[in-house]
C-alpha cells in the first residue's frame, strides 16, 4: 500500500515543483548550499589530514625529538611556568649522550629560528630557518637540487653559509643563479651554498614557511632563540630498532647524564610522530565539527524553507485534501503523501548539492594540491541529511494536512 502512495506522492511533488518553479527553486537552493558546503569542508579537512600524514611518512615515521618541554600551545619564554623553569634546556651533552647509543642512527641538536631572508632589497615574510647539520634531509626529507650541504669545517666553525629552500631562492633571485651569492638573514650576511627542495606534501605550521638551513653553530652564535620552544634534539633509530625501544634507551641515557635519581620525574619530553599525528587528528576533528556545525545552518535554513513551502502547499490544496479524505484516504496516507513531497524537494536539493560539492571538492584539490578528493562518505551523509531534513521539517505541514476535517476542507474556497 505504501509503494503506490510513494509513487503518487513523488509524481505530485514533481508536478508541484514544475508549477511553482521559483518558490521550489528558492527552497531547493538552501539545501544545495548546505550540502555543497558540508562536502567542500569535508574535502578540505580530508586533504589537510592527508597532507600531514604524508608529510610524516616523507620525513620519516621513525624520527622523534627531545625537547625541554612539549606543549600543544608554545609556552611564553618570558613567563615560564614553574614546572618548565626547573627543567634545564636540552644541550650538547644530552645530544652527545644520545649519539653514543649504538641503537640510534642519528642524534643532533637543532634550533628553529623565525627570520626574514633578504637579497638586494627583496625580502621574504618571516619564515622558519633551521640551525642543523648535514643530516637535515634525513629527518625532514626533500632533495638537494644544486650545490652542496655543509662541510665538517663549516659545521664546526659556524661559518656564514646557508642552504636555501627552492621556492625562497626563486622568489629572491628569479632567473639569477643563487649559488655563491650573499643573502641577509636577520641582518646577518650568509653565502648560499646549496638549494634544497622540500617534499611537496610537507606539513607547515599555519602562516609559516621553510626558508632554509644553516649550520647549528652559526645559528646559536648569531641569533636569539627560545631555549624552550625552539631548541630540540632530532633523532632516528638505527635499522631494525623500534621507536619504542629507541625512546627507552634515550630516556635511560638522558636520565643518567642529567643525574636523575630513581623516582624523580624526567626533566625532558620525547615527541614522536604518533604524538604529532594525534594532535593533528584532534585539531582537524574539532575543526571539522565546528565547520560542519556552521555549514549546517544553511541546511537548517533550507529545512525551514521546506516547511514554509509545504505549509503554503497544504493551504493551497485544502479542497484536494478534503476530497481525498472524503473518498476514503486515511490520515496516514495523507500524512505520507506530504512527507514524500517534502523529502522529494530536499532530495532534489541534496543531489544537486552533491554535484556542486564534487565540483568544489575537485577545485579545492587542484588549488591546494591535495592528494585526496571529496570523501565518499560526505556525499552519502549529505544525501541522507537532505532526506532527513525533508522528513523532519515536512512533518508539521503533513500532520496539519492529515488532521483536516474533510467537510471543512471541502467548504474551503
Amino acid at each position: 500500500m505504501l509503494f503506490p502512495n510513494f509513487a503518487e506522492g513523488l509524481l505530485v511533488a514533481l508536478d508541484t515543483m514544475r508549477s511553482n518553479k521559483l518558490r521550489s527553486g528558492l527552497t531547493v537552493l538552501g539545501v544545495v548550499i548546505g550540502v555543497a558546503t558540508v562536502m567542500t569542508i569535508a574535502s578540505m579537512v580530508q586533504g589537510v589530514r592527508a597532507q600531514i600524514f604524508n608529510a610524516v611518512e616523507v620525513a620519516g615515521p621513525t624520527a622523534f625529538y627531545v625537547m625541554r618541554f612539549f606543549s600543544q600551545t608554545p609556552v611564553n619564554p618570558d613567563r615560564l611556568p614553574y614546572e618548565v623553569r626547573i627543567r634545564p634546556p636540552v644541550n650538547r651533552e644530552d645530544a652527545a649522550a644520545m649519539a653514543r647509543l649504538e641503537e640510534l642512527a642519528y642524534a643532533g641538536l637543532w634550533v628553529q629560528l623565525a627570520q626574514r631572508i633578504e637579497y638586494q632589497g627583496t625580502r621574504t615574510q618571516t619564515m622558519a630557518v633551521f640551525g642543523a647539520d648535514d643530516h637535515y634531509m634525513d629527518i625532514q626529507g626533500g632533495t638537494l637540487l644544486r650545490g652542496r650541504f655543509f662541510t665538517r669545517g663549516e659545521l664546526a666553525g659556524g661559518d656564514a653559509v646557508v642552504v636555501l629552500e627552492e621556492r625562497v631562492a626563486d622568489r629572491l633571485f628569479g632567473e639569477l643563479e643563487p649559488l655563491g651569492r650573499v643573502v641577509r638573514i636577520g641582518g646577518k650576511a650568509l653565502t648560499v651554498v646549496g638549494i634544497w627542495q622540500r617534499p611537496d606534501n610537507i606539513f607547515l605550521p599555519p602562516g609559516q614557511d621553510y626558508g632554509g638551513v644553516m649550520p647549528f653553530e652559526t645559528a646559536v652564535h648569531n641569533y636569539r632563540y627560545d631555549e624552550t620552544n625552539s631548541l630540540f634534539i632530532a633523532a632516528r633509530p638505527a635499522s631494525g630498532i623500534t621507536v619504542d625501544r629507541a625512546k627507552d634507551l634515550v630516556t635511560v641515557a638522558l636520565r643518567r647524564v642529567r643525574g636523575l635519581r630513581p623516582g624523580v620525574p624526567n626533566t625532558f619530553d620525547l615527541i614522536t610522530q604518533d604524538q604529532i599525528l594525534d594532535i593533528v587528528s584532534s585539531f582537524t576533528t574539532y575543526f571539522f565539527v565546528a565547520m560542519v556545525a556552521l555549514s549546517s545552518v544553511a541546511l537548517l535554513v533550507g529545512g525551514i524553507g521546506v516547511m514554509a513551502i509545504m505549509m503554503v502547499s497544504v493551504t493551497d490544496r485544502t479542497r484536494e485534501i478534503g476530497l481525498r479524505k472524503a473518498l476514503g484516504a486515511s490520515r496516514r496516507e495523507v500524512l505520507w503523501q506530504f512527507l514524500v513531497e517534502a523529502a522529494t524537494l530536499t532530495l532534489t536539493g541534496g543531489l544537486i548539492g552533491v554535484a556542486v560539492g564534487l565540483l568544489f571538492g575537485a577545485l579545492v584539490k587542484r588549488v591546494f594540491g591535495f592528494d585526496s578528493g571529496v570523501p565518499v562518505w560526505s556525499a552519502l551523509v549529505a544525501t541522507a541529511s537532505s532526506i532527513a531534513i525533508g522528513l523532519v521539517f515536512g512533518l508539521i505541514p503533513a500532520n496539519r494536512a492529515a488532521r483536516m476535517d474533510p467537510v471543512e476542507a471541502l467548504r474551503h474556497e
